[in-house]
Order: structure tokens, then sequence, then C-alpha cells
């Protein structure tokens, strides 16, 4: 002990306990094969990597905390992503600064324009319209067309460190990323050939001071956030008022092709979750409560970046869909992006949750029950947003976490309200990984 300043130096004999997770999963659709793999190292030691030493057992060293992560899927021919990520809390060994750097590559393709003219889609139609039955079945692999993408390649270097001021539990982050588009004969966006550019900064303050991971029963968790991209417009000296302006112009796709080389956006984000146990003990009723919400701005109103919209509706699982370079936000009882279809990408939305849970098994296998109540929406304009203008949904749900896969659930949902003059009704979702 020294008393002079109060403190005593503890020694504790640690073992070391693997909790690396293995994720697997094949299986086979109309596009073909379908799968995912995955391979998550949480104690990782890039130090110890060229070192044979005690720490160097096997194929990979341990004993540092850091994570190392790769992965891949597959959605047969027409979807593939690769990614690869390493992180660290205790950058150079000495402080606790944070440090992460990541890159990724998908691309996603189309089916041929003979596909609509198949003899599938002409019996689809008549069926239709009442003039006969509608039994055929069609396979997507016979119209796969290579030359219909769009592929996104991007990386990313992030830093963050924890703070003293206001208290322990603040962390202040930065990630600078880089992505790029390419397009080709895509015609589910404005832009269908071309490349796309987006350099982005982006800055965090997030506080989070819950009492356990996987199931939290006090605390809470608090992040504000805000991307920035250059602001090209402010110095190319392009018209963007009468640039890409006429679809039926000769020079039209060219012309969207220079107007989005470099995408500009700002784009702001606050989300909080607040754990409160109603009773003593290890198992008891928690309720979480939850409020996020996030704008897309523009530095030019004549160049609104169409990427980086808001994708609402369903489980909030990222992956396969016909759009592009979109944050998914989940909202359960409706379907995946329903609330931002097509022509009314979302630049504005809010959630709000209200879930009661309770623990059937604690530990490092965790199982635990939910119930809840939720709403939110979306909008195309950001002057339309109305935090009480909500899609409403209620359900129950299961969650599962295994050390050797992560987290597993499954939520059943009733949407109550029409989205596009469409009814909620009864959705299910499946969950995979952690979600903030």
């Amino acid at each position: 002990p020294n008393y002079e300043d109060g403190t005593v130096d503890i020694n504790w004999d640690l073992a070391q306990k693997s909790n690396d997770q293995i994720e697997f999963s094949l299986g086979w659709g109309q596009t073909g094969v379908i799968g995912r793999i995955g391979l998550k190292l949480n104690n990782f030691s890039m130090r110890n990597l060229f070192n044979k030493n005690k720490e160097h057992r096997g194929i990979m060293p341990v004993g540092d905390g850091e994570t190392l992560s790769i992965g891949a899927q597959t959605n047969g021919s027409y979807y593939q992503s690769y990614n690869a990520s390493y992180s660290t809390n205790w950058f150079g060994g000495k402080r606790p600064i944070q440090f992460s750097i990541s890159a990724y590559y998908s691309k996603q393709t189309d089916v041929s324009d003979n596909y609509y003219n198949s003899s599938y889609m002409n019996n689809y139609y008549n069926y239709l319209y009442g003039y006969s039955s509608y039994n055929s079945y069609n396979s997507y692999t016979n119209y796969y067309d290579p030359d219909k993408y769009v592929k996104l390649l991007g990386m990313s270097v992030g830093w963050g460190k924890r703070l003293r001021w206001p208290d322990d539990y603040f962390t202040l982050s930065l990630q600078l990323a880089y992505q790029r588009y390419m397009l080709k004969n895509w015609e589910y966006f404005l832009m269908t050939d071309g490349s796309a550019n987006n350099l982005n900064l982006t800055i965090a303050l997030n506080r989070t001071s819950t009492d356990n991971q996987l199931f939290p029963r006090r605390g809470s968790e608090f992040e504000a956030s805000v991307t920035l991209t250059p602001p090209w417009s402010a110095w190319d000296h392009k018209d963007y008022k009468n640039l890409a302006t006429n679809p039926l112009s000769s020079t039209y796709e060219d012309e969207m092709q220079e107007k989005y080389r470099w995408v500009e956006y700002n784009k702001w984000k606050f989300k909080s979750r607040t754990y409160t146990a109603l009773s003593g003990g290890q198992k008891c009723f928690v309720l979480m409560t939850r409020v996020e919400m996030g704008i897309l701005g523009s530095y030019n109103k004549y160049k609104k970046s169409p990427f980086e919209t808001y994708y609402v509706g369903g489980d909030g699982m990222s992956g396969y869909s016909t759009g592009y370079a979109e944050e998914t936000i989940g909202l359960r009882g409706y379907e995946n992006g329903s609330l931002t279809p097509y022509g009314y990408e979302g630049y504005a939305y809010d959630r709000f949750t209200l879930e009661l849970r309770y623990p059937f098994l604690l530990g490092n296998t965790t199982i635990y029950g939910l119930t809840f109540l939720e709403g939110g929406n979306a909008w195309h304009k950001v002057s339309d947003f109305n935090p009480f203008e909500m899609k409403r949904s209620a359900g129950v749900g299961v969650r599962i976490y295994l050390p050797m896969v992560g987290l597993m659930g499954i939520d059943w949902g009733y949407g109550f309200d029409k989205v596009f003059g469409t009814k909620g009704g009864s959705q299910f979702h499946f969950i995979l990984g952690q979600e903030f």
C-alpha cells in the first residue's frame, strides 16, 4: 500500500478463457448457394504475431484482448460480400486508446431483360388478370446477368479515447472512411452507370454505464455523432442547378456521373438506451427504453446525396436488397425497407422502443425473453420530419447468446398502421448480432 496517495497495488492471477466465435450457415435457393461464414477472435495479440512464446499457441497468438474478424456472405450469383477488421482498446499498450481498421467489398447483380419476357412472367401476368393458372417454377440462375451490377469497396480507420470529464463513462471517437461505388446498368437507382466516391469523417461522443454487456439491468447508453464529407460543391465551380435535370437528354447519364463523382452530405444521429431493473436479484424483469433519430443533410440543395440514406423497416439487418449505400434501421412489425421504398428514400427517421425483458438463463450462455412496443417512421424530406407521426407495432421475442456463435434471436411483431397504402400485419424477424 501507498499511504501517501491512498492506493494499493493488487496482483490478480488470471486464467485465459476462450470466447472466440465461429459462424457458418449453408443453404440452397433459387439463386444458388446461400451461406455465411465468419471467424471472430476476441483475445487476439498483434504484438505476439511473430513471437514464438507461451502466448503464441496454435495458429493465432492470444493474450492482448484485441479483436480480429473476417467474414463472407453469399446469396448465390446475385450477391457476395467480404469483410475484415481489427480493433484494440489499448493501442500502444500503455493507455486505453482505441484503434480500429477495416475493409470490405460487396457485389450485387441483377436478372437480365429476358427474365421479364420469360414464360414465368407471362404466366404471372395472366394469373394476375385472371386469364390462367399460375404454377410455373422459375430459377433466377437462368437469367443471371453479370453486366448488371453494383459494387461497393470501402475501408476505414478509427481512433477513440476515454474521457475524464464530465465522468469516466464518456468516450470520444473519430473515424476516417472511404467508399467507392461502381455501377453498370443498375436500374434501381437514379444513376445507372459510373462510379462515385465517398470520403467522410465521423465524430462521435459516447457514454456507456451499463452493468453487463449481454443482459444489462442498470445503466444507459448514449451516442451523438456527426458524419461530414468535404463540401466539394463549394469550390469545384460547377452549376449543379442545371446539371442532370433532363432525363431525356442524351447527356443525362454523363451529367449524373459528373454530379456524383464525389458525394457530399452531413449526417447527424442520436441514439440512447436506458435499463431499469424492476426488482432485486440477478433474475428480474428489466425495462429497456430506446430513442433514436437521424437526419441526412446537404450543403447544396441541388446536390442532395443519394447515398447513405436510411432504409427503415423490418429486422434491421444489412444484406441483400435492391438498394445500396444505405443505413439499415429496424422497425419490427413491418417488412424490410417498407417505410423507404424506391423513390421515397429516407433522409430522416426516428424510432422509439419500450421493451420488457426477463432472463431464463444467465452466464456464458444467456437466454432471455422480451415483449415490446415500438414506433417510428421515415421521411423523404427533412422538412417533413415529425416525431409524433409514427408507425406503431407490438410483439414478443427471444434472444440467445452462445459463446461460439454470438447473439441470435427471433421476434414476432404486428404492425398496426398502413405504409404507403399497405397494411402492416404479422411479421417474423430473425436477429443476428448485437445492435445499438
